[in-house]
């Protein structure tokens, strides 16, 4: 049976490739930090056979990380979805030093310290999938902690995937345009969500890189809408 880690997998982009990537053959470690939706996702993808472990820890915090690390166990991860992340959305003197240590700590400590600790014992053929944004190429203004994290989850995983890349391990990095989840709802402004793409959009394209020949990777995935960058 495979296993495969997804951070952030309580609704959005993470629960979209959950149920995309749920069947029978496969242990889906679904990692969340809202109790009642991710109960949610695990009842969905259930109804796909896959055995389904929920992992409820604080990624912003090196001990939230640690825990979730000791709970997934020893058994080797044969998929690692790096997709938790938090966005802070002000001018960039606004931002606290707790803000920006969250963010880090979310969107950069703990997907290194994931790939770390998994990335020694995954066999060869499996695969990390980071996922990124347009934010890690451009930045964009009120924007600052985001795409810093962003830029920083970029360059990290450039190096990560060529040192592993003898050991056959593929290293995809996502880079999606504005994507219709609940993460606008709490962003001031307005947004064209109907224009944005959606998380299933995402999904089934992180499904089609992993469906390639194991000796065949797509390292970087840029995902638009036919509306451009919004």
């Amino acid at each position: 049976m495979k296993r495969y880690l997804i951070t952030g997998a309580s609704r959005g982009i993470g629960r979209a490739i959950a149920e995309e990537l749920a069947g029978p053959d496969v242990e889906l470690l679904l990692h969340g930090r809202d109790t009642v939706a991710l109960a949610e996702v695990c009842k969905t993808v259930n109804h796909h056979g896959a055995h389904v472990v929920p992992l409820i820890h604080d990624l912003a915090v090196p001990s939230g990380v640690s825990d979730l690390i000791h709970h997934v166990g020893r058994n080797p991860l044969d998929l690692l979805v790096n997709n938790a992340g938090i966005a802070i959305v002000k001018p960039f003197c606004e931002i606290t030093s707790v803000e920006w240590e969250q963010t880090v700590g979310v969107n950069v400590t703990a997907p290194f310290m994931l790939m770390q600790h998994f990335a020694p014992e995954m066999p060869p053929g499996s695969s990390i999938v980071n996922i990124l944004s347009i934010a890690a190429k451009t930045g964009f203004p009120n924007w600052s902690a985001y795409c810093m994290s962003k830029f920083a989850l970029e360059g990290l995983s450039q190096c990560v995937r060529e040192e592993l890349r003898d050991h056959k391990i593929r290293v995809i990095n996502v880079y999606p345009t504005a994507t219709d989840t609940s993460i606008w709802t709490h962003i001031e402004g307005e947004w064209p969500r109907h224009k944005m793409i959606s998380p299933e959009d995402v999904a089934s394209t992180v499904a089609y890189a992993l469906s390639r020949p194991a000796d065949v990777t797509l390292e970087s995935i840029s995902i638009s809408s036919l509306s451009g960058n919004l």
